[in-house]
């Protein structure tokens, strides 16, 4: 029953509220790891130990697979920036593979160069773009990064997820 809850409550996630995936995963993980604990122990302090265990692992999957969904989208407007000139504007999108948070798009344009030769970077502007609904007109909001060319692709390179590897630095 516990995993059947879990597998309801990670469903349920998929609809596209990012907040409603992690409460999700963090109750069905809950669930799961005291009815594990029911039949592994019966001191309170393991039982304690396992639930919160249970949970730690489902918020660090629910985080990851968030730093795994804005790298994508990270990704898809490196890659449309990569090959602009200065001035120079185009569409980015990013349709993603699991609902996890809404499907986007806007526009993007290179502000300037930052370097060039060996370490190639350039400052970038985008654009998150809204698209209107009955109740909601049409907006957009913008942003400003740093994309830097690795081999022929081109990389985010603005500190967040781009640069995991920092740990606690980001």
């Amino acid at each position: 029953m516990p995993i059947a809850a879990l597998a309801v409550a990670l469903v349920t996630g998929l609809s596209g509220c990012s907040s409603l995936y992690s409460e999700g995963a963090t109750a069905g993980a809950g669930i799961a790891g005291a009815a594990i604990a029911a039949k592994v122990t019966n001191n309170a302090a393991v039982a304690t130990g396992i639930g919160l265990g249970a949970v730690a692992a489902a918020r660090a999957g629910v985080q990851y697979s968030e730093r795994v969904i804005h790298r994508n989208t990270q990704d898809s407007i490196a890659v449309a920036a990569g090959p602009l000139a200065v001035g120079a504007v185009a569409p980015w999108s990013i349709t993603h593979s699991v609902p996890l948070e809404e499907d986007e798009h806007g526009r993007v344009t290179v502000s300037r160069t930052i370097s060039a030769g060996q370490l190639d970077c350039k400052e970038i502007v985008f654009s998150v773009d809204k698209t209107a609904t009955k109740n909601v007109p049409a907006s957009s909001a913008f942003y400003v990064a740093s994309i830097c060319r690795d081999g022929s692709a081109w990389k985010w390179a603005s500190a967040e997820p781009a640069t995991e590897r920092w740990g606690s630095l980001q």
